[in-house]
């Protein structure tokens, strides 16, 4: 079973500088461009039987223009969805830093930032979306998951089977493609944060 991990397109918020996580900003013009790049460079190369997404709207347009492009169907899934970070969303970091300024050792890892989730509580979402998908769609050849930097970071994780306090990241630009794979007993990364494909922007 092959995952193929696709990071959104730019959004608004990429712009105006601000705490995005959950709030909900949509792709700017930019954004859809390299989603039909991504799809184009997708439907050639690795076309997904299935298509799973975040429902927030840069998620969600990213996918819908996917599957314009490979045909299949697309499924919310709302556990792709970004980190919750409750009061931050959509504030400004200037404003963010005054209103909620962060304890001088950062915030422990089990501590939820207000109206949100902890960091732990992101990992093992991560990590019950990434067993629920292998469980569920086990029958499918490639899946195609679309969702954010940091819910991908976290997913890839749980695919190297890390601890949930691992120090390890995995950056994911604008529509940046992984392609992971499972066979049998292996787990195989074929590539990570392709985006050859924004050549074409």
């Amino acid at each position: 079973m092959e995952l193929l991990i696709v990071r959104h397109g730019q959004s608004e918020a990429d712009l105006l500088g601000v705490h995005e996580g959950r709030a909900d900003f949509p792709l700017t013009k930019l954004g859809e461009q390299q989603a039909i790049v991504m799809s184009t460079y997708v439907a050639e190369h690795f076309p997904p039987d299935l298509i799973l997404a975040s429902p927030l709207l840069r998620a969600k347009s990213t996918a819908e223009t996917l599957q314009k492009f490979v045909g299949c169907d697309l499924l919310l899934e709302k556990d792709l969805m970004e980190f919750n970070n409750g009061v931050l969303a959509g504030l400004s970091r200037e404003e963010a830093r005054v209103k909620y300024p962060l304890p001088p050792s950062g915030r422990p890892i089990h501590i939820p930032i207000e109206l949100g989730e902890s960091a732990l509580e992101f990992r093992f979402r991560a990590e019950k979306i990434f067993h629920q998908i292998l469980l569920d769609y086990q029958s499918y050849n490639r899946v195609a998951i679309v969702s954010h930097g940091g819910l991908i970071s976290h997913f890839i994780n749980a695919f190297l089977k890390q601890p949930n306090t691992s120090e390890y990241e995995f950056a994911t630009g604008d529509t940046g493609i992984h392609l992971l794979d499972i066979k049998e007993n292996k787990r195989i990364i074929k590539f990570l944060n392709r985006q050859e494909h924004l050549k074409r922007c």
